[in-house]
């Protein structure tokens, strides 16, 4: 199946797709605000500009697009049919620099949690999640 898109076209839709203060990202500010928690938005001096930072529990959260960083096993991260090779590529590309930042995160000492675009429409069991993982003992 072809593009109904030309390349520019596409092109351009892909690269308009909001990076920070995505729908996804807002809902969980929302909620842990609604928790009392405070935190900091997409620090750069911390490896992956991790979205959201709680900087009094040393713990950080990074809320993942399921296509453009690979959720394995999700429907949201079926490749195109088109420029398949491409899109690959782009996607292992940014899945080996996500597991390097957390990596990075983990040896300095950061607590790290991941959320996926598609687990985030249950908000209490997305509150229940935050709250484990923000008390716990890291």
């Amino acid at each position: 199946m072809t593009d109904v898109f030309d390349k520019e076209k596409r092109s351009k839709i892909m690269s308009s797709i909001k990076s920070k203060d995505t729908k996804p990202e807002l809902i969980v500010r929302r909620l842990l605000h609604s928790m009392g928690y405070r935190y900091r938005l997409h620090r750069k001096d911390l490896p992956g500009s991790p979205d959201i930072v709680l900087s009094n529990y040393k713990k950080v959260i990074f809320i993942h697009g399921c296509f453009w960083h690979g959720h394995k096993g999700c429907s949201r991260a079926k490749l195109p049919k088109t420029n398949t090779e491409k899109w690959q590529q782009k996607i292992s590309k940014n899945m080996k620099r996500d597991m390097e930042s957390i990596e990075k995160l983990h040896s300095l000492g950061w607590a790290v949690l991941v959320l996926w675009t598609c687990e985030i429409k249950d908000e209490e069991n997305l509150k229940r999640e935050l709250e484990d993982f923000i008390l716990q003992e890291w």
